[in-house]
């Protein structure tokens, strides 16, 4: 077994003084993003899409909506995000059949409204 007790606090103490973060500082609201490690907001493209419902199935918070507003023959497709809800996993866009969505570099979400957190794709 392990001894704890106040040396051995101690000494992980002093021992994190001297690392490095493990998280990447934010860019600053407006700033382009350094690393090419996020995953931010989905973006859409209609053009390609047959409307197979993969990705809304696919998505574990239920956060992206397809929505035809056309008829079956002449489709007028939109997407919605809830950004509120999203968990930035991108499920849907690996499988996504035709590639229609991807994401972006953008992160900024921040806002005091509620219904600002709905947007169109």
């Amino acid at each position: 077994m392990k001894k704890t007790g106040p040396g051995r606090i101690t000494f992980r103490a002093i021992k994190n003084l001297f690392k490095k973060p493990a998280t990447t500082s934010y860019a600053g609201k407006g700033k382009p993003c350094v690393e090419k490690k996020y995953r931010g907001r989905i973006c859409y493209d209609k053009t390609d899409c047959i409307n197979c419902g993969l990705c809304m199935r696919d998505c574990p918070t239920g956060a992206l909506k397809i929505i035809n507003e056309g008829t079956k023959e002449d489709k007028k497709l939109k997407a919605v995000l809830n950004v509120g809800h999203c968990i930035f996993c991108c499920q849907c866009v690996d499988s996504c059949m035709k590639k229609c969505l991807t994401y972006s570099q953008d992160i900024d979400f921040a806002t005091t409204n509620k219904a600002d957190l709905t947007v169109e794709l």
